[in-house]
């Protein structure tokens, strides 16, 4: 119980050190996604950390498959931000606002809807932070592991259906045809292997997947387009739904 205090303790301060004002925002929202890739080998060695007792580890490898679900999203974040298939960096940016500007009919509009702030706050939210919290209470708890499945798999469609609506590539497509649809499916299937009780969590975690990606979406064009709101609270509601998984499914103990 001490350990798990002291881990959620450092989960806080570690996001607390991302989002507050401390002189590094700056510099975070344009090298965020460097960071995550350099983090790799510590996000493997920190499952080390979680050996508290033998049968937490040996009870299915969620906290294991917990892990390789994180360091294949930050590699899919390396293609979709740092470095696309072209070459080009952080062309997700420029990709995405030429899409939604010209779906909204103003293709030639100065104001560019997706900043590079709600950028880093949607990937250090709905990926790093729900990433973080399906290792930490896996496997007591799985909502969280199953949500940051769905934000996979939802997320690898989007980018597929992109590719299909526009016939061409967007940053971020390969990663989710070759890592994110099998690793996905190759999840689904081995845990249905084991628990058959678990389709509540698995349609759950899917559920919360889609109302994320409409948050995401609905809520940046509510600040940063409509200015129906400041675009930091739109940052805050990222951030309470990346938080609401560890709070769902209480009683709901399969592991």
């Amino acid at each position: 119980m001490k350990n798990n205090n002291l881990l959620i303790a450092s989960i806080i301060l570690l996001f607390s050190m991302l989002w507050l004002p401390m002189g590094q925002y700056e510099f975070l929202v344009d090298h965020w996604m460097e960071i995550g890739i350099y983090a790799i080998p510590f996000v493997g060695m920190g499952l080390f950390a979680f050996k508290e007792r033998s049968e937490e580890i040996s009870n299915h490898n969620y906290r294991l498959i917990a892990v390789v679900m994180l360091i294949a999203y930050i590699i899919h974040q390396f293609e979709e931000h740092w470095i696309d298939l072209y070459g080009y960096t952080y062309a997700f940016y420029t990709f995405n606002n030429n899409f939604i500007l010209s779906n909204l009919g103003e293709p030639n509009s100065m104001v560019k809807p997706l900043t590079k702030e709600s950028i880093f706050v949607i990937n250090t939210s709905l990926v790093w932070l729900i990433g973080s919290s399906a290792i930490l209470r896996s496997p007591k708890k799985l909502f969280p592991f199953f949500s940051m499945a769905g934000i996979i798999v939802i997320n690898g469609f989007v980018h597929i259906l992109a590719a299909i609506a526009t016939q061409s590539y967007n940053p971020g497509l390969l990663t989710s045809v070759v890592v994110f649809i099998p690793i996905y499916f190759w999840i689904i299937k081995k845990t249905l292997n084991v628990h058959n009780t678990i389709r509540p969590l698995i349609f759950g975690g899917l559920i919360w997947a889609i109302l994320a990606h409409i948050i995401m979406v609905a809520g940046l064009l509510a600040s940063n387009w409509f200015n129906f709101f400041p675009e930091y609270i739109y940052w805050t509601l990222l951030i309470i739904w990346s938080i609401l998984p560890v709070f769902m499914f209480r009683s709901k103990n399969i592991a």
